[in-house]
């Protein structure tokens, strides 16, 4: 059976999830796409897909079974609930919603239809590096995990399209679901520390050192730089009671030569998550075909958001900022 999908907002991640669709993965076909430019809609249209003028009109019509937004985040609310009440799966790329209040109205949304119809785009849980760290953590052979260090580095960000808050409430999203899913626990307390500001791009806050306060006790230090200038560098230590597990440099082939010791740095996201964005599909297909989720959930959009508000909270107050979260309903359990 070919999964039918129709894809809402085509620019450059959307663009990137139709090419994956199209060219790579198997038993899925876009049916249709939409986007606020029509233009770029017809441009970025596979051959004999529909192009919609609405994103309503495209959730609803029977051509497609299964739908992925792309658009931007303020519009995911809307769209996230018109897919449910259409009884349609639905993948939908960080963040869920923007806010506490929208996060809670699509969950209760979920909740009412009765099972989860909604995958989140945190793709690092669909990396194989990640996903051997947290089969060592799991396996217990190096204890309870004690403190996590994230590193989050980009080489550029462009200037005037990308804002200070942006690393706490859009890059910050990322560290947050890897250490709550690599630990299986949920933040407590947000912490911010700002250190002297990077002259690459002196209209940011930037870089931004983030604590995250376990429920287990466990600390999670998240290193965020997004002008660091030589490349798209992800890391990850995990400091347990009886040792240390790592995740490997991305790529990992190291050259020696006359020049010295030296291993390639990722030039962006692409690059570095390309074989995550495709097991991501390849097991959202699989879900959607059955007609439902898997994967990071409405929940774990819900514990992003409030994380990346505490942070914003927290690098204004300059104090510990705590999360409160709601009772978490029996589906996502």
């Amino acid at each position: 059976m070919t999964l039918k999908v129709g894809v809402i907002g085509v620019g450059m991640i959307g663009q990137d999830h139709i090419r994956r669709l199209t060219e790579v993965l198997s038993n899925v076909q876009v049916v249709a796409v939409s986007d606020i430019d029509n233009e770029r809609a017809q441009s970025a249209a596979p051959n004999g897909a529909k192009v919609f003028d609405t994103p309503s009109e495209l959730i609803r019509s029977e051509l497609v079974d299964a739908v992925i937004i792309c658009s931007w985040g303020p519009a995911h609310e809307e769209q996230l609930l018109e897919c449910i009440a259409a009884k349609k799966p639905v993948f939908c790329e960080k963040p869920l919603v923007t806010t506490e209040a929208a996060a809670l109205r699509v969950m209760e949304a979920e909740v009412s239809f009765g099972q989860r119809l909604v995958q989140v785009g945190f793709m690092r849980r669909f990396d194989a590096d990640y996903r051997r760290l947290k089969a060592v953590i799991e396996g217990n052979s190096l204890g309870a995990p004690l403190m996590y260090r994230s590193v989050h580095r980009n080489p550029s960000v462009p200037e005037g399209l990308y804002i200070s808050d942006m690393l706490l409430n859009d890059t910050l999203v990322h560290d947050a679901d890897i250490s709550r899913w690599l630990l299986d626990d949920e933040i407590t307390d947000v912490e911010v520390r700002v250190p002297r500001q990077s002259s690459h791009n002196k209209n940011l806050r930037d870089p931004v050192l983030v604590l995250l306060h376990m429920s287990s006790g466990a600390l999670v230090n998240v290193e965020i730089s997004v002008n660091i200038n030589y490349g798209y560098d992800i890391r990850g230590e995990m400091s347990c009671e009886k040792g240390v597990a790592s995740l490997p440099n991305r790529p990992a082939t190291v050259i020696s030569d006359v020049h010295g010791i030296r291993q390639a740095i990722p030039e962006d996201w692409r690059e570095r998550f390309i074989e995550a964005y495709d097991q991501e599909f390849r097991e959202w297909i699989v879900a959607a075909s059955q007609g439902g989720a898997t994967g990071p959930s409405i929940w774990d959009g819900y514990a992003a958001t409030l994380t990346g508000d505490a942070a914003l909270r927290a690098v204004d107050s300059g104090s510990i900022e705590k999360i409160s979260m709601c009772e978490k309903p029996k589906i996502y359990n």
